[in-house]
């Protein structure tokens, strides 16, 4: 069970100690906070730790837990997945690297089992909305870089199980043109001021770029193309499009040549969260067919560790209850997906994140991860969605889903 532990303040040079009435005041006030949060977390894991899961199909088992305090209700689904039986696979809304669709909606096309929402994505009104914001790699393909060494999950499915790997991980690419070599500031996503964005087939048809930059386009590991000052070039099937700004530019137009060759490079670099499979292979993460990012890592070897400042997130975002969507390798070997709904008084608050990790480590986690939340939030199994979606208007249009499949469908 964690212990929530409140800290006073640092003592501060020349500055005075409150009177012994007033240090006793503020001793009760932070004590009786610490026996709320304690009795709140008590209350609920006690209550899960002895919920029974119901089998759905084969390797599926789905619990749906509704704890707390009348308060504070918490509504929570969890579905437990023996990795034996089962598979798991990402997929991108409309099965590009940009858009939007609904958890429910990508989970129907592909014939799923369940799926919970996966990383975070830009969301907004533009022709980019659904960009991941993070790593983002499909079927071997990778669809958008990783941003801050932020957490990702791997998935490796093999003949005769699924494996998971958990880490921190920054995967980079560099391109060597004539003999000078350029890191690859984004791939798939909204070119800025100096940047050299690689664009590939899963994209879109062009490169939805303004007309102030050059753009090469390669085939083959050869230049055959180079537009200057035209923007939204068409991105080939087989091939992909180099595409630079500003100073760039001029580096990129000086050496580019017609039929030169080009050669891109990865660099990978992982802080891993799991301990198998076979870590000691540090290019484990390369081999995963999909990789999906989160924010931040909540469970390490058992015990609940948090990285939230040095993956760039916030403190507000951690301490601040919202729905959540998580994911967790359990001690027995099976995968765990939660989601817990939140923002809907008298029916679930949602938690912070030390209340997930919490709940997270009550139930077995050895390894886990936060995925997106908020109106994100979705479960979907067997046919239908089997949460409740904060947002007002229902279930939010999303960048990506994992998705559950049985195991002889692979």
């Amino acid at each position: 069970m964690i212990n929530f532990y409140i800290k006073a303040p640092a003592n501060r040079e020349n500055q005075s100690s409150p009177p012994p009435q007033r240090q006793a005041q503020i001793f009760m006030r932070k004590l009786s906070v610490f026996i709320c949060v304690r009795l709140w977390t008590i209350f609920l894991f006690v209550s899960i730790s002895a919920q029974d899961f119901r089998t759905i199909q084969d390797g599926v088992e789905y619990a749906e837990v509704t704890r707390g305090t009348k308060e504070e209700p918490l509504h929570v689904n969890l579905l437990r997945l023996d990795l034996t039986k089962v598979r798991l696979d990402v997929a991108h809304a409309m099965d590009a690297a940009i858009g939007l669709e609904k958890t429910s909606s990508i989970a129907t096309r592909y014939g799923a089992i369940a799926a919970v929402n996966g990383g975070f994505f830009r969301l907004d009104r533009s022709i980019f909305a659904g960009d991941a914001t993070g790593i983002l790699k499909i079927d071997g393909k990778l669809l958008s870089e990783s941003y801050a060494n932020r957490t990702a999950l791997g998935i490796i499915n093999g003949k005769e199980k699924t494996e998971t790997i958990f880490g921190q991980q920054t995967l980079s690419e560099s391109v060597k043109i004539k003999n000078r070599t350029f890191e690859i500031s984004g791939i798939n996503r909204q070119r800025g001021d100096n940047e050299l964005i690689k664009y590939t087939p899963e994209f879109h048809r062009t490169t939805l770029t303004a007309p102030n930059g050059i753009e090469v386009v390669v085939r083959n590991e050869r230049i055959v193309q180079i537009f200057e000052g035209k923007g939204s070039v068409q991105i080939p099937p087989d091939g992909f499009v180099l595409s630079s700004s500003g100073k760039m530019r001029d580096e990129i137009s000086r050496l580019a040549r017609v039929g030169q060759k080009v050669e891109i490079y990865h660099r990978e670099e992982v802080k891993f969260i799991s301990h198998s499979p076979d870590t000691t292979d540090v290019g484990i993460f390369e081999k995963a067919e999909d990789i999906v990012g989160g924010v931040p890592q909540l469970i390490k070897s058992g015990r609940i560790k948090i990285t939230w400042e040095e993956e760039k997130s916030s403190k507000a975002f951690v301490e601040t209850r919202h729905p959540r969507t998580a994911v967790a390798k359990l001690k027995d070997g099976k995968f765990l997906m939660v989601t817990v709904d939140g923002r809907q008084a008298g029916y679930s608050v949602g938690m912070n994140l030390n209340e997930l990790a919490a709940f997270l480590l009550e139930l077995g986690a050895v390894e886990a991860m936060n995925l997106d939340g908020g109106g994100s939030t979705t479960m979907f199994l067997d046919g239908k969605i089997v949460n409740r979606p904060s947002d007002k208007e229902g279930e939010r249009s999303v960048s990506d889903a994992i998705l559950v499949f049985p195991r002889k469908k692979k």
